[in-house]
């Protein structure tokens, strides 16, 4: 037991991350707040709300307005703090914006209720923290830098220890052991915590995900150890790729010189409220994100990412190759210099794991946008640099950036503020930021044209009007095809593909789509003339922009979609002769 011990903390991340983690952060805001109400009165240092994927899922998928669920957790937190998790220069989003974009971010986020931000950077590369952390300061919130624990054979404890140093010495007030795969193991997360407790005078919170079957072990070193504050969840949303339980660790330290303060019978009203939650939102919770896998310390992907995963690749129609993408994923983060699989790194690998699949075995036949973005060194520097021939095939000859990646950007709140204003989307001073972030995204769900997705039924039951699936798989004579479901009785599918005129099957010169997903873009116009690889249009899914290429010289004789259609794998989206 550590000789100065203290009493331990307790974060928890019901509200946030644990939903994320195993129902794909789909968890509604009004479902939010009675539970919120009932946690407010545990003792709990802080509760993690906001931030990571819940604001791209709120708008995406859900029709909510992340910022008005933030004002309305503030309402009813009047005792705990919140906390949100904040993606460096990428702030909630998927790239990096320029500086103009952050101060705006930090300051709002703060007005509108968060208290303590936790900030990373999926490379570990502290040019891109440094911006966010000195915003978080100037609003006067408690600053808490984080370090994405990985393993590597370019990470060690010595190296995570001195990047605690750097944050140190930028003022941070607490310091995250952010373990997003849940890969660290007893000894580590003690030679952590005591590394870094020995040399700083600094609060030390250690973050995991059960994944693995590590983190309780760990999380009991950690505290003998005595790590400061710990993040965990309501059983219900435990365990699996979730935190490990909060009533767990409640009760493990009680009576002990680390005992917590909050009492295993007073949290049962939060866990009674979480069960309900559990049986309401159990139809999105797939087995895989429930139990325990050791080859995550092999893939290591986050627990929030392995939901995602199985979704998207439900979504393509290719969920069959699961495991072949688990093995697919550690070559392209060692192709790509083992960067830490947080987002959107984890987007990054994980996708492009995907593609190289989903090709046939061509790896990097089809590279998504960010990924040569990363080649690029737009997202900042990789741990190790990458191989000159993995990097002559996704970018060619291109020239590596070697500065800060916010750097190059130029100022673009003003412009694009008046972008959101000239297309009558803006009714706050929220909804610009929320524009530059998801521009795809954004305007639909200001404009009320986005729709909430329906809870799909419980395991067992027949789908009603308010849960028609978009897609199902239908066997015929032992054959399995795939279905859209347009309607039923009249009734509209929860997301009917916008691009019902596209024709499917084989047409003389068609260019089909590859994946199922929303058109960003389409770049050529009829008549255009064509060459071999050109982009003829730009898609987002599995939330990357994914470019289609000409597979032949031609011209653009038919476009079958326009800005905003969403697609299915095998729809012609264009004619090319």
């Amino acid at each position: 037991m550590c000789p100065n011990a203290t009493k331990l903390r307790i974060t928890d991340t019901t509200l946030r991350d644990a939903h994320q983690s195993l129902i794909a952060t789909r968890m509604r805001t009004d479902d939010m707040i009675d539970l919120a109400k009932s946690m407010d009165d545990m003792g709990f240092w802080s509760l993690e709300a906001w931030g990571g994927a819940t604001f791209d899922c709120s708008m995406r998928f859900l029709a909510e307005d992340p910022w008005e669920r933030l004002r309305k957790l503030k309402e009813v937190l009047q005792k705990t703090p919140i906390q949100m998790l904040l993606r460096g220069q990428n702030l909630v989003g998927y790239r990096h914006y320029p500086d103009d974009v952050v101060e705006k971010f930090v300051e709002a986020a703060h007005r509108n209720g968060v208290q303590i931000f936790r900030v990373f950077d999926a490379l570990n590369d502290i040019r891109n923290m440094k911006k966010s952390m000195v915003e978080v300061k100037n609003v006067g919130a408690h600053l808490q830098g984080a370090i994405s624990y990985t393993t590597s054979p370019v990470h060690s404890s010595a190296t995570f220890i001195e990047m605690a140093k750097e944050l140190y010495s930028l003022d941070c007030d607490s310091i995250a052991i952010k373990d997003m795969a849940g890969l660290i193991t007893p000894q580590e997360a003690v030679d952590i915590v005591t590394g870094i407790k020995d040399e700083m005078d600094i609060m030390v919170c250690l973050h995991s995900h059960s994944t693995s079957g590590l983190a309780p072990m760990s999380y009991q070193a950690a505290i003998d150890a005595g790590v400061d504050v710990v993040d965990t969840a309501m059983s219900p949303f435990a365990f699996g790729t979730s935190q490990p339980a909060t009533e767990s660790i409640v009760a493990a330290v009680a009576g002990t010189p680390r005992d917590s303060g909050l009492d295993v019978n007073s949290l049962r009203e939060a866990r009674n409220h979480c069960v309900k939650l559990r049986d309401k939102y159990c139809g999105l919770i797939d087995p895989v994100s429930e139990r325990v896998d050791s080859d995550v310390l092999i893939y290591q992907l986050p627990g929030g990412m392995i939901s995602n995963m199985i979704s998207q690749l439900k979504e393509q129609d290719a969920f069959d190759k699961l495991q072949d993408v688990f093995q697919e994923i550690p070559e392209v983060r060692k192709d790509l210099g083992y960067p830490p699989l947080v987002t959107p790194t984890s987007q990054i690998v994980g996708t492009q794991a995907i593609f190289n699949i989903l090709s046939g075995g061509e790896r990097y036949s089809n590279v998504t946008k960010e990924v040569k973005d990363y080649v690029l060194g737009l997202y900042g520097k990789p741990p190790k640099p990458i191989d000159d021939d993995v990097r002559r095939k996704i970018i060619g000859d291109a020239e590596v950036v070697t500065v800060r990646p916010a750097d190059l950007l130029e100022p673009i709140y003003e412009s694009m503020k008046k972008e959101a204003e000239e297309l009558g989307i803006v009714k706050k001073e929220e909804d610009v930021l929320s524009y530059i972030i998801y521009p795809s995204i954004a305007p639909s769900f200001l404009k009320g044209e986005r729709k909430c997705e329906c809870l799909p039924p419980k395991p067992g039951t027949a789908p009603t009007a308010g849960t028609i699936p978009a897609a199902m798989e239908v066997e015929v004579d032992g054959e399995i095809f795939s279905v859209r479901i347009v309607s039923v009785d009249g009734t509209a599918s929860a997301a009917p593909s916008a691009a019902d005129n596209a024709p499917r099957g084989d047409v003389p010169g068609g260019v089909k789509s590859n994946m199922t997903g929303m058109v960003l873009k389409v770049p050529v116009a009829r008549g255009a003339t064509v060459k071999k690889g050109d982009t003829l249009v730009i898609l987002e899914a599995m939330k990357m922009e994914n470019p289609i290429n000409s597979p032949r010289d031609g011209t653009v004789k038919d476009i079958f979609v326009d800005n905003g259609d969403v697609v299915s794998s095998g729809d012609v989206l264009m004619v090319v002769d």
